[in-house]
């Protein structure tokens, strides 16, 4: 994950919402924000004026100081006036974005709106609640070269994804790319991109030149894009590079772009060509390190800043992000990859 931010890129909200609160971004788009008990530490929202209430995009993490936030923001004195939810559209499977969906959608008896593989990769993500490590993810990241200790912190953290999401909604409503939506006043686009997540949706606006962008396209940061223990052999960089292209292509310059995390922004193309070139510069980096054979775990301590080995979740991360790009070179054809007699995957550049 890089952390960046750009003087190409404009900001036009001196203002951030707290949990809670809410400020109008576009006629009849609120922006809120919730609160995240992590480094990253809060996740942007989107409601839209409907007819009957409020279009939501995205509901935060399940906490209580999520929940407590929602209570504020639907009181009769609060953002939404009272007014009922209408439909709940989920970007992407992650708990920070699905999180409270549930639980909005059973409170309102309202419509879940969500790509499928989204949908249904969460089902099977959840599902994994409770459950011992599986053998074949333990496999995974002793293949990456992680110590016995490592091992066993993923054994203890296994099957945390579901606790930080409300029961999931016994059905859905599919999301298709290039589907249109017409939520209160405007129609709106679903543009479906893939790396960060299986089958992102973001939302597209041309009468209001607004894109929701989800994870897809943030502006200080850039999303994890990893390959995770269920398929090793994943390309994810594939994916992102070309969602990238299509987003640029499909998708105004102009637009306000309305992130989850940090600020909305001006500047969608450049953001683009940035992500772009930060990807393409992580291949760079990686071939020149690869001159000799190198595990998982050796490039995540030379690539990465030393914090991130240290702590368990962002050497997570960091783990899926290095595999994802060792991938990309393997699929290439530029790269090479043994297997020692312990089970640890070594990897070098083809001469």
């Amino acid at each position: 994950m890089h952390v960046n931010g750009s003087a190409l890129l404009v900001y036009p909200f001196e203002c951030r919402p707290t949990p809670g609160e809410a400020i109008e971004v576009r006629p009849g788009v609120l922006w809120l924000r919730m609160p995240m008990p992590f480094a990253l530490d809060h996740i942007n929202l989107w409601a839209i004026r409907d007819e009957q209430g409020w279009v939501v995009v995205d509901s935060g993490l399940r906490t209580v100081d999520t929940l407590a936030a929602w209570h504020r923001l639907l009181d009769s004195n609060g953002p939404l006036a009272g007014s009922p939810i209408t439909r709940v559209v989920v970007t992407h499977m992650h708990p920070d974005h699905v999180g409270m969906a549930g639980w909005l959608t059973r409170r309102f008896k309202c419509p879940f709106m969500m790509t499928r593989l989204e949908y249904l990769s969460c089902r099977v993500m959840v599902a994994d609640t409770g459950r011992a490590a599986p053998d074949e993810g333990v496999e995974f990241f002793r293949r990456a070269g992680w110590a016995e200790t490592a091992l066993d912190e993923y054994r203890t953290r296994f099957g945390d994804f579901g606790k930080m999401i409300h029961p999931l909604p016994d059905r859905f409503e599919r999301l298709s790319d290039g589907q249109t939506l017409r939520l209160g006043d405007h129609v709106w686009e679903v543009v479906v991109g893939s790396g960060h997540s299986p089958e992102h949706a973001s939302l597209y606006c041309t009468e209001l030149e607004a894109l929701i962008s989800g994870d897809q396209v943030l502006p200080r940061i850039s999303s994890n894009t990893s390959v995770h223990p269920t398929e090793p052999n994943a390309d994810p960089i594939r994916d992102w590079l070309r969602s990238i292209a299509d987003m640029r292509r499909r998708i105004s310059g102009e637009v306000l772009v309305l992130p989850a995390h940090n600020e909305p922004f001006f500047g969608l193309h450049q953001r683009l060509s940035q992500l772009e070139s930060f990807t393409l510069r992580d291949l760079t980096n990686l071939r020149a390190q690869l001159k000799s054979p190198k595990r998982v775990a050796d490039l995540v301590q030379s690539l990465f800043r030393p914090a991130v080995a240290a702590d368990p979740e962002q050497n997570h991360l960091a783990t899926g992000e290095m595999i994802a790009r060792l991938n990309h070179l393997l699929h290439l054809g530029e790269a090479s990859m043994e297997m020692s007699g312990t089970g640890v995957a070594w990897y070098r550049i083809q001469p």
